[in-house]
């Protein structure tokens, strides 16, 4: 997976948007203005995503490409290092898991939002 990759598949989710909320380097991806991907553009090619707190032991002990969310909150985050050791359906899938957990804990106002912003609405 490359940047031009993983920015379509990105923002091919509903109610997804980009910026750049930090700095020049890193791209930020959000669901209804929460935030489910971070990746850096100009250090080597990594992702940030969330996921459960038994997931995140899960990866960390099984690719080593995986580690604690670099600046987030790891318990809840890993950073995953886009290097070619974890195949691109894996990186989809933990993406996919990061995005349903953001848009899962939507309290009701965040819902109505992200049903209008989705076209569900």
């Amino acid at each position: 997976m490359n940047i031009e990759e993983l920015r379509d598949y990105c923002l091919a989710k509903p109610a997804v948007t980009e910026s750049f909320p930090f700095d020049e380097s890193t791209l930020v991806f959000k669901v209804a203005g929460k935030m489910f991907l971070l990746t850096d553009l100009v250090d080597a090619f990594s992702m940030n995503v969330k996921n459960t707190p038994e997931k995140v032991i899960e990866l960390k002990e099984q690719y080593s490409s995986v580690l604690p969310g670099y600046h987030m909150n790891k318990i809840h985050w890993v950073t995953v290092m886009i290097d070619g050791s974890v195949p691109d359906n894996l990186l989809k899938q933990w993406i996919d898991e990061s995005y349903n957990l953001i848009v899962s804990g939507f309290a009701r106002k965040e819902k109505e939002l992200f049903a209008v912003l989705s076209g569900k609405k």
